[in-house]
């Protein structure tokens, strides 16, 4: 009994040690203000301000979520090259800097530049927030750190459009100067990050250091500058080569990746519509369906998370794929009020299960020592989904209907299981 105390008494404190409880803390911060901007700011702002057209609204849109996913996976390889601090302190003075072109800028060209910058600059979030967390409560905590990270980044992205509406007037005054203080916070917590230094920049850097020694000090500038360039590339190349020989996964590991979110992205840009061209709904009741599946979510993640952790990731990801795309498939087909809104809960349970046993199976398969390049290249792959899912689910709706990307992400979730069954078969395989 004692020693059971003991391992749960460890285990909390991994996961609320300080330095998961900074990541964590940015992570809300940003994820608040870049909810805020996305959803209710910036559609509004320059539709109803700059009479933009949908069409082009859409586009910036995209060109925030392509930063923020391009730059992911070279993001994880700089975690592992020069530490936490410095990259995550990048992104959040980038999302500072694009808060500051919105506030005094309102020509097309610079809300461009500043949506380009808010992507680069959120992208270190996740790579940053899942690595560190990962490494720090380790393998036997990777359920209960996943449910801590989501429920994070859906209390950000799903509070930031709410609160910023009561701060937003006629100039945007208000608003703005909120988002700069949580943005300087999060700026505040990152300079307290852990030393920016890690393992391999310090072996460089003595590389480097050796290298100049053997020339000697007065060899020319270019000469020691294209030394440290090419133990650069060598070093970088090696790195790579590593990283591929350590991951020993079936190649069905990489399309199920896509699918989780791709599927999710096929349900962002119609929810709203179908809900009210399709169902119908008032402004409050499309909020409580919101809130009624966004609570029971929430409020199943950490439990989930922590018997994922005891018991394993392998029948959470079952039930969860199944619930939830048998939730999707049957959605559309449902006429009342109480029946849409069991399948909303429902939804909401099958997320639940999904979100903290699909990353402890991608946690499990990633090498202790490549953390940081591995979780950046497998964000990449997730994140194409993110993008290439609205454009897919807006030909679906125009040319079938509303009801089309539920259903095709229905499919999409079915299909997943299947995948990751053969996966699950091939454990040996998909394993280090």
């Amino acid at each position: 009994m004692l020693n059971a105390i003991r391992s749960f008494w460890t285990n909390q404190k991994q996961v609320f040690s300080p330095f998961v409880i900074q990541l964590l803390l940015i992570m809300f911060l940003v994820e608040f203000v870049k909810g805020a901007i996305l959803i209710s700011i910036l559609p509004v702002y320059m539709k109803s301000v700059l009479g933009i057209s949908a069409i082009i609204i859409g586009w910036t849109m995209a060109i925030q979520y392509i930063g923020d996913n391009a730059f992911r996976g070279p993001i994880g390889w700089m975690i592992d090259k020069i530490g936490y601090r410095p990259v995550m302190l990048t992104g959040v003075l980038m999302t500072f800097l694009s808060l500051l072109i919105l506030i005094f800028f309102s020509h097309f060209s610079w809300i461009l530049v500043a949506v380009a910058f808010l992507g680069v600059g959120t992208s270190p979030l996740w790579p940053c927030v899942i690595t560190g967390a990962t490494e720090k409560g380790g393998d036997s905590q990777n359920g209960t750190m996943m449910s801590v990270i989501y429920l994070a980044w859906l209390s950000g992205i799903g509070l930031g459009p709410v609160v910023i509406n009561f701060f937003i007037s006629d100039t945007y005054v208000g608003a703005f100067r909120l988002l700069l203080v949580l943005i300087g916070i999060s700026v505040i917590i990152s300079l307290f990050l852990p030393s920016s230094e890690r393992g391999g920049f310090r072996q460089l850097r003595k590389l480097w250091q050796t290298r100049a020694a053997a020339q000697g000090e007065l060899a020319p500038f270019n000469q020691r500058m294209n030394a440290k360039w090419a133990d650069w590339k060598a070093r970088s190349s090696l790195y790579i080569a590593e990283v591929r020989a350590s991951l020993h996964v079936s190649w069905l590991f990489y399309p199920a990746l896509f699918a989780q979110t791709f599927a999710i992205g096929l349900l962002t840009p119609v929810l709203t519509i179908y809900a009210r061209t399709v169902l119908e709904l008032t402004p409050e009741q499309y909020s409580l369906f919101l809130v009624v599946g966004g609570a029971i979510t929430v409020v199943f993640l950490i439990p989930v998370g922590k018997l994922v952790d005891r018991f394993g990731y392998k029948g959470f990801v079952h039930a969860g794929l199944v619930v939830s795309s048998v939730s999707l498939l049957i959605f559309t087909y449902v006429d009342g009020l109480a029946l849409l809104l069991i399948m909303v809960g429902a939804l909401g349970v099958g997320y639940a299960l999904l979100i903290p046993s699909w990353n402890a199976l991608i946690a499990s398969v990633i090498p202790k020592e490549k953390r940081g390049a591995v979780w950046g290249f497998f964000l990449t792959i997730e994140g194409a989904g993110t993008v290439i899912g609205p454009i897919i689910s807006g030909i679906l709706s125009d040319s079938i209907g509303y009801h089309a990307p539920f259903i095709a992400s229905g499919c999409v979730l079915a299909v997943l299981f299947v995948l990751q069954l053969f996966i699950f078969i091939g454990r040996k395989v998909v394993v280090r």
